[in-house]
């Protein structure tokens, strides 16, 4: 390395936002002692991977990325959920600096000043109040607690991540608040289960804004309502005290956006999956929500192929999103992840089946989806811009979360600025996507 300029990273993160959360702080860190980052590889001084290990083509990623850094490079240092099982990683790579599991930020920067010191003082080093983010400015993750108490048996998320581990309140709403001032439009929280929040410290109250506020779900939703951002809640498990939120997006506090992976519609597979099994009563709530929110747009994910399933099973699930009519759905082929339950149950489901089931699911979806969609036609809706065009721009409605859902096509009679919030009247619609004119600002 020329001794007269800065340390150079170049840095892969891969995986859920939750990960790229994780990537953040690490990097803010480094910018914080005077690292430079790099798109490329070759130009940097070495090269950190941020791992997703959850199933096994994303071990396969995961794989992939260090050996493309260890050929392009050779100086790389491995962090995140693959590295909670190191035994793969050093026996295809045994020449990486160092392999740490997930939330270990001080055993990677560690590794990074044992192979690269820094150059300069610290303290002397500015940076923004709301640190380095790898989303657009207009929006930003907000985590809110670390590991999951649940037990899926298709999951190994507690094994990798660790128990539930909430964030005092008032650190969360601090960097909320951070993040607003420094211009996000859009805050997305998530954690691995989101819903759960406070529950491990015992909805322990923090002093925020000269009173005491309990670390509750709904409470926490209602402070971050208060700050002049779009709130989007992501990662919710469908605890019963979720209904509470519902009348906060009823007031426009939060956005009226729920993504819930209820994983299954059958009683016996969500049994089998360690899951809520009562769909009947879940239905009811969805009812429930909808007519306390008529906006309200449902997220979901579901897994098809689980050991067992049946065709019969795979029908009900079918029929169940007949009754539900879940707005985004994201299916997964199931696939076995080493050291899940699930993996004792047996009965697995031919690869064959469950491309077919899952190409069904899909198309059954679609239709469901364009249904939902076109209702939205003649309406005024609310649309964050994400992308700007010559002609046509590419924005989001409070329906659509960033990458996982659908686009709103928006032109306008003067150009639009990306993390502008429009009036947009919806004038027609797709299987997945809305179009429409600017009709207020």
């Amino acid at each position: 390395m020329d001794k007269g300029r800065a340390p150079i990273v170049s840095f892969v993160s891969l995986g859920c936002p939750k990960a790229l959360v994780d990537s953040e702080r690490i990097i803010t860190r480094l910018r914080a002692e005077g690292y430079e980052l790099a798109r490329k590889h070759d130009g940097a001084d070495l090269v950190i991977v941020n791992t997703c290990g959850f199933l096994d083509s994303a071990k396969h990623e995961s794989l992939s990325a260090i050996g493309d850094a260890m050929a392009e490079n050779g100086k790389v240092i491995v962090t995140g959920c693959m590295g909670a099982e190191p035994e793969q990683i050093a026996e295809k790579f045994p020449g990486v600096l160092s392999i740490t599991g997930p939330q270990q930020y001080e055993s990677v920067l560690d590794a990074v000043h044992r192979a690269l010191p820094p150059r300069h003082n610290p303290l002397i080093d500015l940076l923004p109040p709301q640190g380095i983010k790898l989303t657009p400015r207009h929006y930003a993750y907000l985590k809110i607690s670390e590991g999951c108490n649940n037990r899926c048996t298709f999951c190994i998320i507690p094994k990798l991540r660790g128990e539930l581990v909430s964030r005092p309140l008032d650190d969360v709403l601090r960097e909320a608040e951070r993040l607003v001032k420094a211009g996000v439009k859009e805050l997305l929280v998530i954690s691995q289960d989101t819903s759960a929040y406070g529950i491990d410290i015992k909805f322990a109250a923090s002093e925020w804004r000269g009173r005491e506020v309990q670390a509750k779900f709904v409470d926490l939703a209602r402070e971050l309502g208060e700050l002049g951002a779009w709130v989007r809640l992501q990662y919710v498990y469908p605890y019963p005290h979720v209904d509470e939120v519902i009348a906060l997006m009823a007031e426009g506090k939060v956005l009226p956006y729920l993504d819930i992976p209820f994983q299954h519609g059958n009683a016996d597979v969500l049994k089998r999956m360690k899951r809520p099994a009562a769909q009947d009563r879940t239905l009811a709530r969805i009812a429930t929500w909808r007519a306390a929110c008529p906006e309200l747009t449902l997220r979901s994910t579901f897994i098809v192929g689980f050991p067992g399933e049946t065709d019969a099973e795979f029908e009900d699930l079918l029929a169940w999103l007949d009754e539900a009519e879940i707005d985004r759905v994201g299916c997964f082929k199931y696939e076995p992840v080493a050291g899940a339950a699930a993996n004792a149950l047996g009965d697995l489901v031919p690869d064959e089946i469950k491309a077919e089931r899952w190409k069904r699911l899909m198309a059954h979806q679609q239709s469901i989806s364009t249904r939902r969609l076109k209702r939205k036609v003649g309406t005024r809706e609310q649309v964050i811009i994400d992308e700007v065009g010559p002609t046509v721009a590419k924005g989001r409605g409070r329906g659509d979360a960033p990458e996982i859902d659908g686009t709103v096509y928006v032109s306008s009679r003067r150009p639009l600025r990306q993390g502008e919030i429009v009036t947009v009247k919806i004038e027609r619609a797709d299987q997945y996507d809305l179009h429409g004119m600017v009709v207020g600002f």
